[in-house]
């Protein structure tokens, strides 16, 4: 399951410049030390159960179920652990490492902002400061989340560079993590990126996989398929690890189909047509790239799925069949999302809600006395921005209007007891 030195097959290795290959190399060696470390292990599993909020559950969803009429829909709810996304993981074992190493400051990247709130939180938990690079049409769309991350004591940097989205945040925090690497630590968000990192973050999100199959054995519960959204990958790597290995049960990427098939629409590395393999950022994959190896436009109605590349590991195993890959549209993903939350009452981050619409889909095509498992990744606490003007929009304009009408007049309010205090 790990890498070959960095490499996944022909997917991985670490192509940086001179200057990050000292901070690469030590990041190497200390994750080596504290997976056999007692100490770092046994602090890890007591944030991961008092902090986090481990195990979190495994929802069997019996109307989803009748109503699909196939396999037996479960969902593993990682919106319930603490920050609301499975991103705490992986930010968690990342901060407490850095810390162990000796590092005081931390920086990262974020798209949907969930990685961004994780890794805030776990530097505020930790006492390790931090900084977080986020696009500025991130930044626009994805406000709820960075007012939390300001909350919990982080610097918020806009990138308004390149396409001002994912891609251009993870340059930034590497330009960054370069100048600074004596008393800086990156944790990036997802298996992506140069070696170590997708080994190491698979290694921090494996526990919501092992969980899944702790738990099914013990119901006896046969699990058919399991179904996860894949961005950059680290929900779906985490939750498919225990089983890539094994010939069953059948592994589903579910990739952000956009609003089409064309450039600029999508953001579908497997199986879009503007898909190649190159070099990018660090390591070697499948991107969405022009004939001179330029990176192009992607589109997805969820952040969190719309960075132009896919983690190695999961390059290679959708290459050698092993992970199914589908295209899913906004469209199908917004209906994914109604679907679990008035059968279920489970709301769906927009994100995950991809893997609920991948699930939708294949129900039937699992026995009935099998499950299909599904990764609920996040939920949508975060996505009222987005949702609601698809789901109520003259409401949703209503509500804003009438804020910024209230806001304007706390304003006036203000500057008139300014203008009072000044005689």
């Amino acid at each position: 399951m790990n890498s070959d030195n960095g490499f996944f097959g022909k997917y991985g290795g670490k192509y940086v410049a001179e200057v990050l290959r000292r901070p690469l190399d030590e990041l190497d060696a200390a994750l080596e030390k504290a997976l056999h470390d007692k100490k770092f292990m046994d602090e890890l599993h007591t944030i991961q159960k008092d902090y986090i909020g481990r195990a979190t559950p495994l929802l069997f969803a019996p109307r989803a179920t009748e109503i699909l009429g196939g396999g037996q829909i479960y969902i593993k709810l990682e919106g319930l652990a603490n920050t609301g996304a499975h991103k705490i993981n992986n930010a968690i074992g990342q901060a407490l490492l850095a810390k162990y190493m000796g590092k005081t400051r931390i920086i990262a990247e974020t798209g949907a902002g969930q990685h961004g709130v994780a890794t805030a939180a776990a530097c505020a938990k930790l006492g390790l400061d931090c900084t977080v690079y986020m696009g500025e049409v991130d930044v626009r769309r994805q406000q709820p989340n960075v007012a939390a991350m300001e909350m919990y004591g982080a610097k918020v940097c806009p990138v308004t560079s390149g396409s001002r989205t994912l891609k251009d945040a993870v340059n930034e925090a590497m330009r960054d993590w370069a100048a600074n690497f004596e008393n800086t630590h990156y944790v990036l968000g997802s298996a992506l990126g140069p070696a170590p990192f997708p080994d190491m973050v698979r290694i921090f999100q494996s526990v919501i996989g092992n969980e899944v199959k702790e738990e099914c054995e013990k119901r006896g519960v046969k699990i058919g398929a399991m179904v996860a959204c894949v961005g950059g990958g680290s929900n779906s790597i985490g939750f498919f690890s225990p089983f890539i290995d094994e010939k069953s049960p059948r592994l589903i990427g579910a990739e952000a189909g956009g609003i089409g098939p064309n450039v600029g629409e999508n953001a579908s590395r497997m199986t879009g047509n503007a898909s190649r393999e190159g070099i990018v950022q660090g390591y070697k994959s499948r991107f969405l790239l022009d004939e001179d190896g330029q990176s192009l436009p992607t589109r997805s109605i969820s952040a969190g799925l719309d960075y132009m590349g896919i983690g190695p590991q999961l390059a290679e195993l959708g290459t050698s069949g092993r992970i199914e890959f589908m295209n899913i549209l906004d469209k199908e993903a917004l209906e994914a999302v109604s679907f679990f939350a008035k059968n279920e009452g489970v709301l769906f981050a927009l994100e995950s809600a991809h893997a609920g619409a991948a699930a939708m889909k294949i129900a039937k095509q699992v026995p009935k006395d099998q499950a299909v498992v599904i990764n609920m990744s996040g939920r949508g606490d975060k996505d009222i921005f987005i949702t609601s003007p698809v789901f109520r929009p003259k409401e949703w304009k209503a509500f804003l209007e009438s804020e910024l009408e209230r806001l304007n007049e706390q304003k006036d309010i203000h500057n008139a007891k300014l203008m009072g205090g000044d005689k």
